[in-house]
């Protein structure tokens, strides 16, 4: 789990609002610990003029809403520092950019947790949902208050599976879309890899859905913006192979008439690694957290954790 703290930003005696910020920013993007710069990256505003464009900001925002602040609060900073060997922020950012192409800019965004918490290899989608930031009930004055009304909203759930609910993963997620109507739906899940050199090594992102069970032979209805009727983004990582691919990858041989070899019973086998524990984990996190990165721009990538610990 990454340690994350929230710092408020007040003005400073003998400062304004704008050199606050700047100085701010000026540590936060300090070429000593951005690799020259190579690792800052911005959502709606440029690095070289970001104080300049909060403070143009904040200035219509109080102009179009005629609020004014009650504390003297004119930013946070978030921090989150990952464990050695744990993610990368750079691949936290990447993934959480190529997400955020995919997604509308603005409304309600769904987050589900596909897969059953009770077999490891299927726990993804559930663990990547619980860091997963939800929002959607920070409103009004709670917003207002704790200066995190530029929050986009979002919500969260881990739907689990039929064999634990008796309902269909696709008849739970249509239900609160339509209730919700948000304006995307982000579903995570396990996947199960046809090559073993992607087995836990890879994201796959798609705004075609997903047909989860699919790759162990167990496939449930199908995912898309046809059945929920909204936009769908799926996202995972593969944590089983098919036992005969696997096979056929060490041995060297073509898969077909190996069936008898490897499924004797004539059912299929799938294989996933020793070490499974800790790929679901590290897999989560950094899902999770590229979500977060692509939903909460205004926050870096070392601050999220805060809110979502």
């Amino acid at each position: 789990m990454a340690a994350t703290r929230i710092m408020s930003i007040h003005i400073n005696k003998g400062k304004t609002a704008r050199q606050c910020i700047g100085e701010r920013l000026d540590y936060i993007m300090n070429p000593k610990k951005t690799d020259g710069g190579i690792l800052v990256s911005t959502y709606a505003c440029s690095p070289e003029t970001a104080a300049d464009e909060f403070m143009l900001f904040r200035q219509e925002y109080q102009q179009n809403t005629g609020r004014t602040q009650d504390n003297e609060v004119i930013g946070y900073h978030v921090r989150q520092a990952f464990k050695p060997d744990e993610i990368t922020p750079e691949e936290a950012n990447e993934i959480g950019k190529e997400l955020a192409s995919l997604l509308p800019q603005r409304g309600l965004i769904l987050v589900a947790g596909l897969g059953n918490t009770e077999i490891t290899p299927d726990n993804l989608g559930p663990k990547t949902a619980k860091g997963v930031l939800a929002t959607r009930h920070i409103t009004g004055e709670l917003a207002r208050s704790t200066g995190l009304d530029d929050l986009r909203p979002v919500a969260v759930l881990a739907p689990g599976v039929l064999g634990q609910t008796g309902i269909e993963t696709g008849e739970l997620l249509y239900s609160v879309t339509q209730k919700l109507r948000p304006a995307a739906l982000i579903v995570v899940d396990a996947l199960a890899s046809r090559r073993l050199d992607r087995l836990g090594c890879t994201v796959q992102v798609s705004d075609t859905g997903i047909s989860p069970g699919s790759g162990v032979g167990n496939a449930r209805p199908k995912i898309d913006r046809q059945t929920m009727g909204v936009p769908v983004v799926s996202m995972g990582v593969p944590t089983v192979v098919d036992a005969m691919t696997l096979a056929a990858d060490l041995l060297g041989r073509e898969e077909a008439g190996m069936e008898e070899e490897i499924s004797p019973r004539g059912e299929p086998m799938v294989v996933t690694p020793r070490e499974i524990d800790l790929l679901i984990d590290r897999a989560a996190k950094l899902v999770s957290m590229a979500i977060n990165h692509a939903l909460q721009p205004s926050f870096t990538l070392e601050d999220l954790g805060t809110l979502v610990s």
